[in-house]
């Protein structure tokens, strides 16, 4: 059990090997946004120069001159012609700290205009810092997390808890803050990993060779919280050296601190890209059940959760543009 807790912590099937441009249709938005139509599902990517950092709720943050603007370019239900631009209070940088480099953020609500919305900004290294856009004189709480294991970690809101909480870099723990006047306090939950897969040596390897991440996941219809293990390996295949996907594992985590490996996550499908990760039900995204859609910065595809196998498809994304993002409702392109 421990070796293999170790290991752990260091169909669209053939369809997505044969695709070609015809599966794709864009449109643009403004100007800065493409938005991609590829088999039902809708991405997007902005232009490079807007100095994009993450998305949540279909809000678009960028930083420029440390200042962090909030923009709803991947909202479904916003303006195409009137698109709403929140600019934040300027940045304080922590000591020993850096506010340039951005890991990802969150929101508590699904408008920052909302009066209690909180925006969480995790920055790579030590510094977790929150803000309320919508109150009058808002100014940057800003956190020192002392445990290195979450300097790069992926943040997220959690409404069942109330919290911003994220995983460690070895999936080990859960760090939670509060949102309100406990926020400086952390709550540190510990993982007991149950029913862990059986795997042959030679996936054992492979997974050693890869490059692994941690994203917590909140389903808002069914109360479950999930913690997904992205791995990802340099293609050696060919020449053009782009990354792929080539496992995922997914645990339920309680609030006991049980993280059960579950080959089923009934009717739901998990978004994975640089945005903060969402999951709905399937039919809200013309997806499949018990699915994860992954994109990277080169590549995407999606994967059965009951078999942790995936399917990769190159995308040449445009040069000029930042990593993609998926849209959390699904959205028709004309």
């Amino acid at each position: 059990m421990s070796l293999l807790l170790s290991k752990l912590s260091s169909r669209k099937a053939h369809a997505l090997r044969h695709l070609t441009t015809r599966f794709f249709s864009t449109s643009f938005r403004n100007g800065d946004v493409e938005i991609t139509n590829f088999c039902g599902w809708s991405f997007a990517t902005e232009k490079k120069e807007m100095g994009t950092i993450g998305s949540s709720n279909g809000w678009v943050a960028t930083l420029k001159d440390g200042v962090v603007c909030l923009q709803d370019d991947l909202n479904p239900n916003a303006s195409d012609t009137n698109p709403k631009r929140i600019s934040l209070p300027p940045l304080v940088t922590l000591p020993r700290c850096q506010t340039q480099i951005v890991t990802n953020l969150a929101m508590s609500s699904s408008s920052p205009e909302d009066e209690d919305c909180v925006v969480a900004v995790k920055f790579l290294g030590p510094q977790l810092s929150f803000c309320r856009p919508a109150r009058g004189n808002s100014e940057w709480t800003n956190v020192r997390i002392a445990d290195s294991s979450f300097f790069n970690s992926h943040v997220m809101y959690s409404e069942r808890d109330e919290m911003f909480s994220m995983p460690s870099s070895e999936g080990n723990y859960i760090g939670s803050w509060d949102i309100g006047e406990h926020i400086h306090n952390r709550k540190v939950l510990k993982l007991r990993y149950r029913n862990l897969p059986k795997l042959v040596q030679k996936e054992w390897e492979l997974l050693d060779s890869c490059f692994r991440s941690e994203h917590l996941v909140e389903s808002r219809f069914t109360g479950e919280t999930f913690l997904v293990k992205w791995y990802t390996k340099r293609n050696s295949d060919n020449n053009n050296g782009k990354m792929r996907t080539e496992r995922f594992f997914v645990f339920n985590t309680d609030e006991e601190g049980n993280a059960v490996y579950t080959r089923d996550i009934g009717d739901l499908c998990i978004q994975l890209s640089k945005a903060e990760t969402f999951c709905l039900p399937a039919r809200f995204i013309d997806g499949y059940d018990n699915y994860i859609n992954f994109l990277g910065t080169d590549h995407l595809g999606s994967g059965s959760v009951a078999n942790t196998l995936t399917d990769n498809y190159d995308y040449a994304f445009s040069s000029s543009g930042t990593p993609p993002y998926w849209i959390p409702r699904k959205k028709k392109i004309d």
